[in-house]
């Protein structure tokens, strides 16, 4: 029997934002995604990490927060509870601009972030919680501290953006809005996919 061919992916990068360090008792209140790239097999082509890019504030869904967590953000929880989109519909959006991304591509849709442990954990809940279903399925995420680690040869805890080659970072700032570090992160992911050590 022929060995099935693995579809290509398509690499987005994800950050979000919460006012606390789980999902259900603490909100997401922002989240921002931006394709970093594309591979089919052994070949990677990275993507201008600006042309596709998703943002959403959201209005927190509990009276729960960590006021050090929430101040990471800059974000106004007063103004998000009155103004943000409602949780449902952002990931009913996300779901379709993702679904978009992908099929524009050929290519399955796979979460990645730095660390992707806590994004992961709260994008697949508010996915699940709020309509049932992730285009990413439920294991589509790469961690990209996990990628340098293996590449670089050095244990997990060594992964830090402070011990990495210069030329795998981002020239871009780490300013903790969502979309912005999703960019920055969206850089770094194709910097790693295309570095030989």
């Amino acid at each position: 029997m022929a060995a099935r061919s693995a579809r290509p992916s398509l690499y987005i990068s994800v950050d979000i934002e919460a006012d606390g360090p789980i999902p259900g008792p603490y909100s997401m209140i922002s989240f921002g995604a931006a394709v970093a790239g594309r591979q089919d097999g052994d070949s990677y082509t990275a993507a201008d990490p600006e042309r596709q890019t998703f943002y959403r504030e959201l209005r927190p869904i509990s009276d729960e927060y960590v006021a050090e967590a929430l101040a990471v953000s800059g974000l106004d929880r007063d103004l998000l509870v009155r103004e943000g989109t409602d949780p449902a519909l952002a990931m009913a959006e996300f779901r379709s601009w993702v679904r978009e991304v992908a099929a524009d591509a050929g290519a399955q849709p796979v979460m990645c972030g730095y660390p992707a442990s806590f994004d992961w954990t709260f994008l697949y809940w508010y996915l699940m919680r709020f309509g049932g279903d992730s285009p990413f399925g439920h294991s589509g995420c790469l961690d990209m501290k996990t990628l340098y680690a293996t590449k670089a040869r050095v244990p997990l805890r060594a992964a830090v953006k402070g011990r990495m080659p210069r030329e795998l970072l981002s020239s871009r700032r780490h300013t903790h809005h969502a979309l912005d570090d999703a960019v920055e992160q969206a850089e770094l992911m194709s910097n790693l996919m295309l570095w030989t050590p």
